[in-house]
Formats: C-alpha cells, structure tokens, sequence
C-alpha cells in the first residue's frame, strides 16, 4: 500500500503561481512512477507530469512544459505552478504507478490523493 497525501491549491489570478505537495507514505520501494494529473469539470483526467521515482528523470505534459515544475524532496514532491492559465483551472491528483510500461495514462495508476482544487482567475 502507498497513501498520497496532497496540500496546496487555491485560487489565484491568471499569470500568478502556486505549489502543490505531494507526501508518500507506505511501500514507497514499490513505486516506479509518480504523477500529477488534472481533472477539469466534464473532462477525462489529463496527465500533467510525472518523475521516474527511481532514476529522477521528469516528463511534462505539452501544455504545461516551461510553466510547471516537478520537483522532489523524497518522498515529498511538489508541482510549481507558473504562469497560471485560466485553463489550467482543475482538481489536481498526485498518483502512484507501480508498473514501469506507463507513466501517461491515469488508468495505469494504482494509487490515488485525495484531490486539490486550483482555481485560476481571468
């Protein structure tokens, strides 16, 4: 078992920023992939980033890449958010992958936080 405890979140203007923690706890040897994603009111949970637990190498959603940063303070990790977008208005999720053929897809994901909303104003 791993558990995710997010914090963070809240809602700022467009062009502003803010940081999300994510805390593991549990089997965290198990872990293979740690991910950040975002679901937006009547849309599919959207990959965001996620760092290769073992090796440290980050990858970042196209959308986000120059503005978001994944960082981590083992077993802490942290999203910074900069300039903030209204369209990156969404609950963000931190997960836990155990299996090394997937960082991407949140199907893949076997554990879940609890959710952070982040509200981006115009």
């Amino acid at each position: 078992q791993v558990q995710l405890v997010e914090s963070g979140g809240g809602v700022v203007q467009a062009g502003g920023s803010l940081r999300l923690s994510c805390a593991a706890s549990g089997r965290t040897f198990s872990i293979y992939y740690v991910g950040w994603f975002r679901q937006a009111p009547g849309k599919e949970r959207e990959f965001v980033t996620a760092i290769n637990w073992r090796s440290g190498y980050i990858f970042y959603a196209d959308s986000v890449k120059g503005r978001f940063t994944f960082s981590r303070d083992t077993p802490t990790v942290y999203l910074q958010m900069n300039s903030l977008k209204p369209e990156d208005t969404a609950v963000y999720y931190c997960a836990a992958d155990l299996d090394p053929a997937n960082y991407r897809t949140a199907s893949d994901y076997e554990y879940w936080g609890q959710g952070t909303q982040v509200t981006v104003s115009s």
